[in-house]
């Protein structure tokens, strides 16, 4: 059997609606047609990408693997064959929310000099790849720890920077009104905010010792809840330079932090062919970062 976009569509809506049932009944087809197409996808692939053998459908570590690269694919043709879609293809860079930082701006104005015919489209995307594995974006700005998949081979990298850490304080707090940097320990006396779906920062920052007790730590899916909860009073976050300068809050006020190790920051895209303008990219990033006046 060929494996085809129809049975990538049907494992996707499996994996989404969690049952077999739910699938069919929103791709409008009947539930043994379903899994028999799922069956054909398994066969074909040698793997089993669900475990059908409990009252709630899971998927397998197999199956959660391919639902990534399902997903990509599926988005690539859908991009592709888009009639309302760009005759010039441009390259989707995503970020989860600093981008660049201050470099940003001088990155989009040379490219659009060095590559007037190819968009060079900035996205934040709220997930751990920054979109990249779902297939939303073809390259991504991700800081601090890669990935798994660029240890597989499924991702290239190339690093950037390293980028120094700061502390993120209410503005009415002792710790901002004081000047000059702020030390971990003075951090994990205070409720940490953390961003646990797409933020950098974690409680391994902290050494064991100091480390902030988790059951106090006020998880947040996204940075404008992170700052919202900082601002709020009473919590206290930690991440890096760029955020300072892409995310001002009258609320908050950015410290230095004073012994955190820095966070690189890498480009990272697709092993498989992508966007041609890839190498392009890490060329014009390194150049503008490299510029005279750039931190």
């Amino acid at each position: 059997m060929t494996a085809e976009l129809r049975h990538l569509r049907a494992f996707l809506a499996i994996a989404e609606e969690g049952s077999v049932t739910r699938a069919a009944a929103r791709l409008r087809i009947s539930q043994p047609a379903l899994s028999r197409t799922l069956r054909q996808l398994e066969q074909h692939l040698g793997v089993r990408l669900a475990d059908r053998s409990t009252h709630h459908l899971e998927l397998t570590p197999e199956g959660r693997v391919f639902r990534d690269r399902a997903r990509a694919a599926v988005a690539a043709v859908d991009e592709a064959l888009d009639p309302a879609g760009p005759r010039v293809w441009p390259l989707r860079l995503g970020h989860p929310w600093s981008a660049l930082g201050r470099s940003t701006t001088p990155l989009l104005r040379r490219w659009r000099e060095e590559h007037p015919d190819t968009p060079l489209e900035l996205r934040r995307v709220d997930d751990r790849t920054a979109g990249l594995l779902r297939g939303e974006v073809d390259v991504a700005l991700l800081r601090g720890e890669l990935p798994p998949e660029v240890a597989t081979g499924e991702l290239r990298c190339r690093w950037l920077l390293d980028e120094p850490r700061i502390a993120a304080l209410p503005a009415d707090s002792e710790l901002a009104v004081r000047e000059g940097p702020v030390t971990l320990a003075e951090l994990a006396r205070h409720p940490i905010v953390i961003n646990t779906v797409s933020g950098l920062t974690s409680l391994s920052l902290w050494p064991e010792e100091i480390r902030p007790d988790p059951a106090s730590t006020v998880r947040v899916a996204n940075t404008d809840d992170w700052l919202f909860a900082i601002a709020a009073g009473g919590a206290v976050g930690a991440s890096v330079a760029s955020t300072a300068d892409m995310h001002v809050h009258p609320g908050v006020v950015y410290r230095p932090l004073a012994d955190a190790a820095d966070a690189a920051v890498h480009l990272l895209w697709r092993a498989a062919p992508g966007h041609p303008l890839i190498p392009d990219l890490v060329r014009t990033a390194r150049q503008v970062l490299s510029a005279p006046g750039t931190d």
